[in-house]
């Protein structure tokens, strides 16, 4: 552990494989509100999606095979109106929103691609 004392870690992000970029983009932006902040390649071939302080980057992969997993995870502030949203839009549910025993309210959507992303919010712990 003595090896990595003084490296400063800083933000990972979620590599989302997609077979049409634009329509997955159009599918974050339209419905989570992510904006792009960076293309690649002509054809594009690469992008970075923004929303707070969640950054998704899309990889153009024409023969993208949805994984059975979730391949990213998103805490919010409101697990309950993202979910809402989801069903508005009808964003294909995997996992319906439930409190789970390891403290977090959750659910799991995916995306056009079937890239699952499962969405948390921490439980408050009531006081006593």
């Amino acid at each position: 552990m003595s090896d990595i004392a003084g490296i400063g870690f800083g933000r990972i992000a979620a590599m989302l494989p997609v077979k049409d970029i634009h329509k997955a983009h159009d599918f974050y932006a339209e419905i989570f509100g992510f904006r792009k902040v960076f293309e690649n390649g002509n054809p594009v071939g690469f992008m970075i999606l923004k929303r707070d302080r969640a950054e998704l980057h899309l990889t153009l992969q024409p023969t993208h095979r949805n994984p059975s997993f979730n391949v990213a995870h998103l805490m919010v502030d409101d697990v309950d109106a993202l979910f809402a949203l989801c069903r508005r839009h009808e964003v294909r549910i995997i996992k319906k929103l439930q409190d789970k025993d390891y403290g977090l309210r959750a659910f799991v959507f995916a995306d056009p691609d079937g890239n699952r992303i499962d969405v948390g919010q921490p439980i408050p712990v009531a006081r006593g």
